[in-house]
């Protein structure tokens, strides 16, 4: 059934609109008061968020691309003590950091020395160049750094479609070979594309980021539902159930989600989808990382224990944290 809604703006520019009109203070009120980093260094316990963002205003160590300065971030910080300071009063002891292009380029070095400093903590998702000499290289030197996914856009690879570029068959062949996800951000138009490189490379895992974006100008279209459903035919293919804020009526407690969580479920199964907050985004007011949780924890009660272990901890720590 197809669902229709209003069309939103962009998600940046509705963040930066949003984070001005109320302040900082609403922003991070958000945060716990006092630190709860003491234990960091430790492996948690708890869920585990597949998809957040984090960046910093240490641009002497971390500079910002395309010249842009601090003025440009909102939120102006969501470093990695943020973030946990934000997830872990909530239950959510790890999380898998993606690193936002938009901010730090392809300079994964904020994510993967954040890695370094809160061992077991986190796992990550980089950016490379898939036109780049030697890019299967760099997802081995990258791995070793604690990354173990690479987010890809239908516009890269410098061909009209993944399955004619070399550098994306080189980095889909060296993900297969190096247990690495290819971690598509794409709309259900580009579906398709996903369909080619895994007939190509049928070992590569795959995560397919917030539901292919189905719903996000307000319509959740069946036949763009069939053909995220259809991609369960391939056994390495996983889904992120993400990014509530941006999807379908946009409106805690995002229960119209519902039907399009229930029909991935019954295509993948739990083992192979994975809920994640797509923070700072996330908890944009009046959106909240506790709603985005209680999506699944609370207003599912058809899931099982076990169904909600796998959705909120069990396929995140298969896919992004084993050895």
């Amino acid at each position: 059934m197809t669902q229709q809604y209003g069309v939103p703006s962009s998600r940046r520019d509705f963040l930066k609109a949003s984070c001005s009109a109320l302040g900082a203070a609403a922003f991070t009120g958000q945060l716990q008061e006092g630190s709860v980093m003491a234990n960091a260094a430790l492996v948690p316990d708890g869920d585990i968020d597949a998809h957040s963002h984090i960046w910093t205003r240490d641009i002497e160590h971390y500079p910002l691309a395309k010249g842009q300065t601090l003025d440009d971030l909102a939120p102006s910080s969501f470093t990695a003590e943020e973030l946990l300071e934000l997830a872990r009063p909530l239950g959510v002891g790890r999380v898998v950091l993606i690193q936002h292009k938009p901010y730090h380029g392809l300079d994964n070095s904020y994510i993967t020395d954040s890695i370094a400093k809160y061992p077991g903590v986190f796992s990550a998702v980089a950016c490379i160049d898939a036109e780049g000499p030697h890019p299967d290289a760099e997802m081995v030197k990258l791995k070793a750094q604690g990354v173990r996914g690479f987010r890809i856009l239908a516009s890269e690879g410098g061909a009209s479609r993944w399955a004619h570029s070399d550098g994306m068959r080189t980095m889909w062949d060296a993900a297969a070979r190096e247990n690495l996800a290819m971690c598509p951000l794409i709309d259900a138009s580009a579906l398709p594309l996903v369909d080619e490189m895994c007939r190509a490379f049928p070992k590569t895992p795959v995560v397919i980021d917030h539901f292919a974006r189905i719903g996000v100008d307000g319509v959740i279209r069946d036949s763009d539902l069939q053909a995220l459903a259809d991609l369960a035919q391939y056994p390495t293919v996983h889904v992120k159930i993400s990014a509530y804020y941006a999807l379908g009526r946009k409106q805690s407690p995002y229960t119209d989600l519902i039907p399009m969580i229930e029909r991935m479920l019954s295509a993948y199964g739990a083992e192979r989808l994975m809920w994640a907050s797509d923070s700072p985004y996330q908890i944009v007011p009046p959106h909240n990382y506790a709603d985005s949780l209680a999506l699944i924890r609370d207003h599912m009660p058809g899931l099982t224990a076990t169904q909600k272990d796998w959705l909120l901890k069990k396929t995140a720590e298969k896919v992004y944290f084993s050895v």
